[in-house]
């Protein structure tokens, strides 16, 4: 489960820096267009790994449940964390990236 839940949040945080404000406050820059449209893109691809990982690892009903739940508690890191600690969860979404993969590999 944690493995789709921290692949999930590496999406969530893509989704978030494909947004300009969100962009700017944690990079400290403007993102170009190309950039945006990556980003949005690879949210979107990692939401949908996470989704089929939560699939194949748990069936259908429970794979479905726990994928929405973890999801669920990603966000709400996101939308409490942003204004406080919004440098950490951006090391935090960079973690998962190379932690999920990982974690999905050896799970299979």
């Amino acid at each position: 489960m944690l493995a789709f839940a921290l692949i999930g949040f590496a999406g969530f945080a893509s989704l978030c820096l494909a947004m300009e404000k969100h962009f700017n406050e944690l990079l400290k820059r403007k993102p170009t267009a190309v950039q945006r449209e990556a980003l949005r893109v690879a949210g979107w691809a990692l939401l949908l790994v996470s989704l089929l990982l939560a699939l194949q690892l748990r069936g259908l009903a429970l794979g479905l449940v726990e994928w929405v739940a973890v999801l669920m508690a990603g966000v709400t890191l996101w939308v409490f964390g942003l204004p406080y600690q919004p440098r950490l969860l951006l090391a935090a979404a960079a973690a998962s990236c190379v932690l999920g993969p990982l974690l999905a590999v050896l799970a299979l």
